[in-house]
């Protein structure tokens, strides 16, 4: 067994050394593919702009990079998964010959275990939920049977064509093995797929918003403390990132796996929040919301005040207070979103009706 991995693990460092080589001045493309993949951009960026044009896909966008991110919290814990730029250091497979150079980059060295990859996972999950909503809307608008097989060809190359360069970066940044990269997307998809067959989270109440939160988090602290108990260090990995990294400062605690835990129930509880307040009902329930304008406005301003919101970091001195504030500024995404900037929006035209009346 410990052959067969190695074996597999050899060949991935060896695409990595190749791509690294051969495609070096494609660096700043996988670098800017890898930023794009994260899921901080679907909460900061696609979920206002989905939730206000169409608010069903929007809500199934934060349920799928939700669970999806925390069922892959629970598979990396599972698997055990080694990442390339700690194994070549540390394996004995290459005896006396030289073991191939890899280089790092800052977003090299995320501190979990590798399989399956968040990245891909979160990116296929995310990228599916978005073409089968197009599909289904723009399918309607086509008559032609022809019309409608190219629109499917053209947005299913697209979807593979992205996932495509997920995994090409990851592997380029010594930041994955191919296998993960591939269990990744199945996996993606395979979450987005099983939520086309659960309706109750359009009109989940904020008790079940808080329940589901609680589950998740009982369930991943209760494991992590079981295995401690029975001697297994579920954080295993951040010794080892640590010691291998070529900068310490490209180990970030925000990649630890209770930061990315944290922050996903923050935006999920936040999201149960905004969509049963009484803002988010006088705005995008009532009449406005279904005027084009009002979402476009609504949309424009999400993006310019979570991009400043963005621009927030928790301190990182003392763990605690940053698992707390991260948890905060994560419910507040959703919750200004969905609710608050609608609300400010809805007001600020009616106050401008009563002026030009």
């Amino acid at each position: 067994m410990e052959i067969g991995m190695d074996l597999i693990h050899s060949s991935g460092v060896q695409m990595t050394h190749y791509l690294q080589e051969n495609y070096q001045s494609s660096q700043a493309w996988f670098l800017f593919i890898s930023f794009a993949a994260d899921l901080r951009n679907t909460f900061f960026i696609l979920f206002p702009i989905w939730f206000h044009l169409c608010e069903g896909v929007g809500v199934k966008l934060i349920w799928v990079a939700v669970i999806g991110d925390w069922l892959n919290l629970v598979f990396k814990w599972i698997l055990f998964g080694q990442r390339p730029y700690w194994w070549v250091r540390e394996t004995g497979y290459y005896g006396n010959t030289s073991t191939p150079g890899i280089q790092h980059f800052p977003v090299t060295c995320e501190t979990g275990p590798g399989s399956p990859s968040g990245h891909t996972m979160g990116s296929a999950g995310v990228s599916y939920v978005m073409v089968t909503a197009l599909l289904t809307t723009l399918l309607r608008c086509q008559r032609s049977p022809f019309q409608k097989q190219c629109l499917r060809v053209a947005l299913w190359m697209s979807f593979w064509g992205v996932q495509v360069c997920v995994c090409l970066s990851r592997i380029f940044l010594a930041a994955h093995f191919p296998h993960q990269v591939i269990t990744g997307v199945i996996a993606g998809m395979a979450v987005a797929e099983a939520f086309d067959h659960i309706p109750s989270i359009y009109g989940a109440s904020l008790r079940r918003y808080l329940g589901t939160a609680l589950f998740l988090f009982s369930f991943a602290l209760g494991f992590y403390l079981l295995l401690k108990l029975l001697g297994v260090d579920l954080l295993w990995t951040l010794e080892k990132a640590k010691r291998w990294c070529e900068r310490p400062e490209w180990v970030h605690i925000e990649t630890t796996p209770f930061a990315g835990l944290l922050r996903n129930l923050g935006i999920l509880f936040g999201l149960g929040l905004a969509l049963n307040s009484q803002m988010y009902l006088e705005s995008c329930k009532g009449k406005r919301g279904q005027q084009l304008p009002f979402r476009l406005s609504c949309i424009a301003a999400s993006l310019v005040v979570l991009h400043l919101f963005d621009s927030f970091k928790p301190p990182t001195e003392v763990e605690l207070l940053f698992y707390v504030l991260s948890f905060c500024k994560s419910a507040a995404v959703p919750l200004a979103a969905a609710s608050l900037i609608p609300y400010c929006v809805s007001h600020l035209i009616r106050r401008q009706g009563k002026k030009l009346s």
